[in-house]
């Protein structure tokens, strides 16, 4: 039995939405494994960390795995790593400009500059036909997103990190369970970093983890999360205060113990509605799943074409009116987040990354979305565009 409970700072409001945004899940073993943390009075990292490390790790084919306090510091631990590795600070690292705002703000914050490459609207990830021109003498590695828990094209991306002796780190936030080729997004990088915060399939509520099969790196990982610390008491590293606790380790074991339920099911909406999407194909993109991959569900990206005859502005106020929740499709980090005006980028400079945020939002699919919910909004769309005409 799942203790299923939303969460208003960030998820939705059930009360408000007929179809809300995100959900959560707990289980009563996580609540047990909470009760015996707290009875032992040892709830920074222990026994359950390492526990939650070790599943996580086996779930997904790897050797290593180190939980965190959230997926931007997942992101910039990954990215910290690099100095043992040659890198200095004020080099820089390659990101898609179009991302939840962690994945530039994670670079900055272990010391690094983001450098920005548009994307593919098709499929929301990092064009890998750009990259190479955003190369540099300075550059230490590329950080290609799996939005919406889509693949990123990783043949070429890896390809193109190594022909230039590159370091690649998967921001897997939003992709527990996608697979690219029949492998394991998350096992294709040198590392990847996951975000177990409450709307994700593995949620530790806050929490984030980096999975690697370098022993090197995973080591360095255990030292910046506390600090820079190696041994007991010695400081070699400038590091992060970045540990997951006993209770959250205990939710996100519970997470585990369920992953392949709540995958099949986010998977069953994300199949289900972009089938109910297909008459709507004249007015909006959605992802596809091409043969080669499976997408490991997020939420439900919509993005309006171009000329049709309404703008998002409309289609979002329509459907919350009807109960439907949703949030913007993020932003072009570089010229639609005032706080890196410092880079010096312009509007128009990625265009695809702003098409996609001026035009496009996503709604949840997520594991308590039933189909009669789904079809319910496939009625609303459909209503929305018979009262345009």
């Amino acid at each position: 039995m799942n203790i299923k409970t939303g969460h208003s700072a960030g998820l939705s409001d059930k009360a408000k939405y007929k179809v809300p945004f995100g959900t959560v899940s707990i289980t009563d073993d996580a609540a047990k494994l909470i009760h015996k943390a707290i009875a032992s009075k040892w709830l920074t990292r222990g026994k359950y960390v390492q526990e939650f490390e070790e599943r996580f790790a086996a779930l997904f084919g790897v050797k290593e795995a180190v939980a965190v306090s959230s997926g931007t510091d997942a992101d910039a631990l990954a990215c910290a790593v690099l100095y043992d590795f040659g890198a200095k600070r004020g080099d820089e690292i390659i990101v898609p400009a179009l991302s939840f705002v962690a994945t530039g703000n994670a670079v900055l914050q272990a010391g690094f500059i983001p450098v920005f490459v548009d994307v593919d609207r098709e499929t929301l990830g990092i064009d890998p036909a750009q990259i190479e021109a955003a190369i540099t003498p300075r550059t230490r590695g590329i950080m290609p997103v799996h939005l919406m828990g889509k693949p990123a094209a990783m043949d070429e991306i890896v390809g193109i990190a190594r022909k230039h002796k590159l370091r690649v780190i998967e921001d897997a936030a939003e992709a527990h369970g996608a697979e690219y080729k029949g492998r394991k997004i998350g096992s294709l990088g040198d590392m990847a970093a996951f975000s177990l915060y409450a709307a994700h399939i593995i949620t530790t509520i806050e929490g984030g983890v980096v999975i690697t099969d370098n022993p090197q790196m995973a080591d360095a990982l255990r030292s910046l999360r506390n600090h820079g610390i190696v041994g007991k008491f010695e400081f070699r590293r400038i590091g992060f205060s970045a540990k997951m606790n006993e209770l959250e380790a205990a939710v996100g074991i519970g997470n585990i113990k369920i992953f392949h339920q709540i995958l099949e099911k986010r998977r069953r909406n994300l199949l289900y509605l972009m089938d109910k999407f297909k008459p709507f194909e004249e007015y909006f993109i959605v992802l596809k799943e091409e043969p080669h991959e499976k997408i490991g569900p997020h939420a439900f990206s919509i993005i309006l074409k171009e000329d049709v005859p309404f703008t998002k502005d409309e289609f979002v106020t329509y459907i919350e009116n009807a109960g439907i929740d949703s949030r913007n499709l993020f932003y072009s980090i570089p010229t639609q987040c005032p706080s890196y005006a410092f880079l010096g980028k312009k509007p128009g400079d990625f265009p695809e990354a702003e098409y996609c945020s001026d035009n496009g939002t996503h709604i949840g699919i997520h594991q308590d979305i039933e189909l009669k919910d789904l079809d319910y909004v496939a009625g609303v769309v459909r209503d929305f565009l018979k009262s345009k005409g």
